[in-house]
Order: structure tokens, then C-alpha cells, then sequence
């Protein structure tokens, strides 16, 4: 399935959280803190307010966007706004 974010939107691959400590103690997805970061796979059409392109790594507010799974994979769909670094 194919999905375009439009205006300001843009959408975000999220990062695996790794399921086990160095240790060797596995962490249940319950336990687990959402991840806050995730490279982006597709930009709106408004040029004058998105800042980021395809393929940055990027850092954004804990609570924002949307989620949505795209062929099995989790995304978020997020205002740039809401956006708060690029990373690397």
C-alpha cells in the first residue's frame, strides 16, 4: 500500500526498541518506553514548511502524529511541527 502525506505531514519509520538488556533480560513490549525516533519515508507538498527529506533520522514529541501500519511495518504520520531535530 502506498500512502502520500499531504501539506505540512510527514511520515516517519519508527525504530525497534531492542527487546533485551546487555545482560540478557528481556523486556516486555509492556514495560518497554515508545520510541522517539525514526527516519523519514515520505514528505508533504509544502515545501515552505517542511524541513526534513527522505531518509534523515529524526527525533520528534513523545505524544505526536499518528500511528499507522503500512505492510506490516509501524509509521507515524506527524505535523512538522512536531519535529524537534534531525539526527547525525
Amino acid at each position: 500500500m502506498k500512502v502520500t502525506p499531504l501539506a505540512d505531514r510527514v511520515m516517519v519509520k519508527l525504530e525497534k526498541n531492542e527487546a533485551k538488556t546487555a545482560g540478557g533480560i528481556i523486556i516486555p513490549d509492556t514495560a518497554q518506553e515508545k520510541t522517539q525516533t525514526g527516519s523519514v519515508v515520505a514528505v508533504g507538498d509544502d515545501k515552505d514548511v517542511i524541513k526534513v527529506k527522505a531518509g534523515d533520522k529524526v527525533m520528534y514529541d513523545k505524544y505526536a502524529g499518528t500511528q499507522v501500519k503500512i505492510d506490516g511495518v509501524e509509521h507515524l504520520i506527524l505535523k512538522m511541527a512536531d519535529i524537534i531535530a534531525i539526527i547525525g
